[in-house]
Formats: C-alpha cells, structure tokens, sequence
C-alpha cells in the first residue's frame, strides 16, 4: 500500500486534487470527516472542547457550533493551539485505525487528505507528502466568494496555518492550484502515472 499525504492551506484545492485521484483509483481518507465524527455530542473529544471552550460553543441540539469555535480558535493562537492539543491525538488514532483496516483490504494507493498534516506531526503515517499549493492572495478571494467571510475573517483563518512556502519545505510534491483546473489535471495525471514506478521500486 502506498500512502499519500495531501495537505494544503484552506481553499488551496488540495480537495480538488483528492477527488482526482479517486477517479483514478485512490482510496481516501477526509481527515475533517473523521474530525466531525470525533466532534460527535458526548464522545471524549466533545466532551474535552466543551470543558476548554465552554457551552457557549454547543447549538441547541448540542453539537458543537464549528463556526462559533472557529471564531474562537482563529482570533487567538494560544486557543488554536488548546484546542489543536485536544483534537490531533485522537483523530491520529482514527487516522491510523483506518489505515490499518485499509492494509488489510489490500488497497493499493490511499490518500490521506489532511489540511494539519504537517503541523500535526503525521508525516510519519505516509510515503509521500503532497502540498497543495496557492498564493495566499488566492486563497482570500476563494474564502471570500464561497465561504462568504469577510476579508478580515479570511485573513484571520489565513494566518493561523503555515505559509504555503513553510509548507512546501515538507514536501515530496508541490501541486501549483492557482491556474486553471485543467492544469491541475495535468499535473495529477502525471503524478499518478509516476506512481507505479515508485511503487515496484519499494
């Protein structure tokens, strides 16, 4: 089995590329799928942030508000950090479970989709790491048109994650995502078509 690590800054495209390389046969695992899934009411994780961050975060039906969290986390580094403290552990755990189920299902190629895969310390977990990749001025616009925050909301969320350039330095691969999508898929077709060699080799 080879592992693919696929990290990238918010907006970066790195979802566009995960999905490429399932229409070619990749197995995927959504690191913030599994986050929702460890955010579930009374589990440890809810349990822990609730403690952290108190009930004003929890909606009506107590799931956690992740919009009031983020307003929270992205306002202030020392909190990014408590509640990153709190949610990697676990869901490394869920990370490697899957992974685990995965090797025995005799996949062939995964990708781990994960946006904290660097800051998280999860390298280790996978062969390759690929970066997304896009200037932060992009990645504001793309914020700002589909995400609908305000430019001071998109910057905010901007600057609590590493730089694409601090990103890059971890990288196996860097997938330039400011073009056209066409050209993504040209650099994805490329990538996987390389994949086979890289694979016999091991």
């Amino acid at each position: 089995m080879f592992i693919i690590g696929l990290t990238g800054g918010i907006l970066s495209g790195k979802s566009t590329i995960a999905a490429m390389l399932a229409d070619r046969g990749a197995v995927i695992i959504d690191a913030d799928r599994l986050a929702h899934d460890a955010y579930r009411p009374r589990t440890d994780t809810w349990k822990a942030i609730v403690a952290a961050f108190g009930d004003a975060i929890l909606s009506a039906d107590g799931e956690i508000d992740r919009s009031r969290l983020a307003d929270i986390v992205f306002a202030d580094r020392g909190q990014l950090d408590r509640l990153n403290a709190i949610v990697h552990p676990p869901l490394r755990r869920m990370v490697q479970s899957e992974l685990q189920r995965l090797r025995g299902a005799g996949a062939g190629v995964v990708v781990l989709e994960a946006a904290v895969l660097v800051e998280a310390g999860w390298s280790d977990l996978v062969d390759e790491v690929w970066v997304a990749s896009a200037p932060v001025e992009v990645a504001v616009q793309r914020l700002q048109g589909r995400a609908g925050l305000s430019q001071q909301q998109a910057w905010a969320r901007i600057h609590s994650q590493l730089s694409p350039e601090e990103r890059s330095l971890h990288a196996n691969v860097v997938i330039d995502t400011a073009g056209p999508i066409s050209q993504t898929e040209e650099a994805v077709a490329r990538l996987w078509a390389g994949l086979k060699d890289k694979k016999d080799k091991r």
